[in-house]
């Protein structure tokens, strides 16, 4: 009866370790914190294209207020040609 509860108490401690390990093995794949060579070049190549296009954004941002700026310096041009129309054309009638 003793070798019984000897064989039953090893049996669960060898089952106990068997799930211990199970679980020491039981994680797969990359580890959060770690990057790859390859994943460090596609941050380097993410960053460079953020950069440049930045850069563009910049650019197009820049021609597009110069657009703006000429256009509104156009319709000034033209406001001050009419109300001199206006004064000459006024001036006539009286």
């Amino acid at each position: 009866m003793a070798e019984m509860e000897c064989q039953s108490i090893k049996m669960s401690i060898s089952e106990e370790s068997q799930t211990v390990t199970r679980k020491e093995c039981g994680k797969r794949g990359r580890k959060p914190g770690r990057k790859t060579s390859t994943e460090k070049l596609d941050i380097k190549a993410k960053l460079e294209r953020s950069r440049q296009s930045a850069r563009e954004c910049r650019a197009r941002k820049k021609l597009r207020y110069q657009y703006l700026e000429e256009l509104v310096a156009d319709r000034e041009k033209a406001v001050v040609a009419l109300r001199a129309e206006l004064e000459r054309v006024v001036n006539t009638m009286e």
